[in-house]
Parts: C-alpha cells; structure tokens; sequence
C-alpha cells in the first residue's frame, strides 16, 4: 500500500469519514478530505483534530483538509463519500466535472433518499455511470474505530477491483475489511437496521430485560431480511456483519445515533426533541418513514418498522410498540426455511382447537 501511494480523497467530514481519512493515511495513502466548513479545515490541517465529531482523535498528520471538491478529487483514485443522504446527491452532482470512469465510488452512507428509494450506490451509478461503484457497512461506531477498536467492516460492489482497493487502501491491524458481492443487500442491511436502533433505544428506556431485546433484535432481523429479499438481496447477506453484526452493535450501544433518539422518547421526549439533543443526523428517523410506506406498497410483512412508525410520527406512547410486537400474528421463526404462508394455512386448517 505504501509502495503504490494510492491517491484517497474523503468527502464530508464527519465521524466516520474523518475516522476512514486517518486510516488510509495510516496505511501510506495520500488523502484528501472535502468538507464545506472552513473553521473544521483549518482545525484538521492545523490541530489535526475534528472538534466538533471526534473531538479526542489524533488524525494522521497526512490527511489535508479543503474546501475546494476540484482540489481534493484531483488524480484520486478511491474516492469514499460520507454525506448524509439528504445532501448526498447535491455533493456527488457539484463532484461529477473532476470526476473520471477510471476512479473507484464507495458510499459509506447507511441511508435511503427519499423521493426516488434509491440507496447511495444507486445514486453514485445513476449520476455518474461509473463501473467502479461499491458500498462500505458494517458495526462500524466511529468512535471505537478512532480508539483503534478491533473492528470490522465489509465492503460490497460486483466489481472485483473496487473490493480489492478498499481491502487494500483500509485494511490494517485493527480495522478489517472483509468482501462482499451482494451491494443491494449490504447497503439495505446498513439502512434498514436504523429503524431498529431506535426502537432498541425505546425498549431499554422503558427498562425492558434481556429476553425482550434479544426478541426484538431477532424479530427486526427477519424484517429486514424479508424487506431486502423482496428488493433483490441475497437472505444470507443478513447473517454477515451488514447485517446481524451492524443490528447487535446499533441495538446495544448508546454510542449509536438512532439508539439514542429512541432512548431519550422512550423517556418521555418528543421526536423533535430527541433529535434536536442528539446534534446529528440519525438517518433512522426518515428510514423509518420511506420504509414502512414502501413496504406497504410491496405487500411486506413490517409489524415493528410499523408500530415505531406509529410512536414517531403519530403521538403513540413508545409502550404500545411492545404490544405491537406480542400481539401479531405467531408465525415462523425463519421464513426461509419454514415459509409465513405456510404457517398461515396450518392455523387455517387447525382452526377452532382451543376455542
């Protein structure tokens, strides 16, 4: 890596961007990082410190802070984007003039925009229509990854390159990156397991045990996996760390966003606000909204997605969400090994035992 001196240019320069930055310089890169706060650019080229995400993060020296996109995408070949998705497209839109087929695109951006559904990557191949494209997911609190936490991620594209570059530009002692080919599933998997930090975040407010949050991150598994299946995902993508490894750490950790909006309601807050206490964006809060609206247009089984839905949007108390969740109809465990409808005919068939 340091023999090849791979050109990184990093845009957006919040936790988990700045944490990516610092790695790939660790590991020989030349990096360039856009944002469009001067007062941060100066801080990062100066202090080498992000003050306002990772205010205690000694960042690599190397790592050159610019508000100038034609100045840090200039001669990169790994271009890694952490906008939140609401101005994702504007950044890749004023990005594209000093954007070339040759470089390699890689979201790390865990949400879904909103008028068209479409995830990051899809966003990256609909402006650009580059081959290169991929996505990074996975248990990745950026704050453990800037303590040098052992840690995983994976990144997803078709493309054998894009994989091979970011494995090699990323890859170190404590930050492993493993590979995937199923992009759909790892980006939905990183979006979808949001709208279950919130909820795990309601649950332990309300002090529910062990039990309870053990069948809420298994009952949300299933959801995302019969979600993403009926978008075009691979099942077995689910059991990887995009998705049951970013599900356990989102759901356990109050280092997380989305779990801490969820926990200040489960307080007793209102949405506006948890999110206004939080001071960033918890892209679980639109997530939560585009999915449960598209999963009803697909005709998908989504209870939890649908009861938090109720809680955030239409004043529910945050206690009705457990309901919701005991109160469904009992089907199977996994889906896809013992199918819902087949389940659903048996108590059809077997009606009227205990009545």
């Amino acid at each position: 890596m340091a023999e090849q001196q791979i050109k990184v240019a990093v845009l957006g320069g919040g936790s988990f961007g700045t944490a990516l930055a610092s790695i790939a310089a660790d590991n020989g890169a030349q990096v360039r990082q856009w944002m469009r706060d001067e007062v941060l650019v100066a801080q990062i080229n100066q202090e080498h410190r992000n003050g306002r995400y990772l205010p205690h993060y000694a960042i690599n020296p190397a790592v050159t802070a610019s508000t100038d996109l034609q100045a840090v995408l200039e001669e990169a070949e790994l271009v890694l984007i952490a906008i939140p998705s609401k101005a994702f497209r504007s950044v890749v839109q004023a990005a594209k003039p000093w954007l070339s087929a040759s470089q390699i695109l890689v979201s790390t951006t865990k949400g879904i925009e909103q008028d068209s559904f479409f995830l990051m990557s899809q966003v990256l191949e609909q402006e650009t229509g580059f081959t290169h494209i991929g996505v990074i997911a996975g248990p990745n609190l950026a704050s453990e990854i800037a303590d040098k936490q052992l840690t995983a991620t994976v990144i997803a594209s078709a493309d054998a390159l894009t994989r091979t570059r970011v494995q090699q530009a990323l890859g170190c002692r404590y930050f492993r990156v493993y590979a995937s080919n199923d992009r759909h599933g790892v980006e939905l998997g990183g979006a979808l397991k949001n709208i279950y930090a919130i909820a795990a975040g309601m649950a332990a407010a309300l002090g529910m045990g062990e039990n309870t949050r053990s069948m809420l991150m298994t009952r949300a598994l299933a959801e995302m996996s019969r979600f993403a299946v009926a978008q075009g995902a691979n099942p077995m993508t689910f059991l990887g760390l995009a998705g049951v490894g970013d599900l356990i750490v989102t759901c356990s950790s109050s280092l997380s966003r989305n779990y801490r909006v969820g926990y200040a309601m489960g307080e007793g807050r209102s949405l506006e606000e948890a999110v206004s206490a939080l001071g960033q964006v918890a892209e679980g809060v639109n997530t939560v909204k585009l999915v449960c609206a598209k999963a009803q247009e697909m005709g998908v089984y989504m209870p939890l997605a649908e009861g938090l839905y109720h809680v955030l949007f239409d004043g529910v108390p945050a206690k009705e969400m457990a309901r919701t969740l005991m109160m469904g109809e009992q089907s199977s465990d996994v889906e896809f090994i013992l199918p819902r409808e087949a389940v659903q005919q048996a108590h059809q068939k077997n009606r009227g035992w205990h009545e």
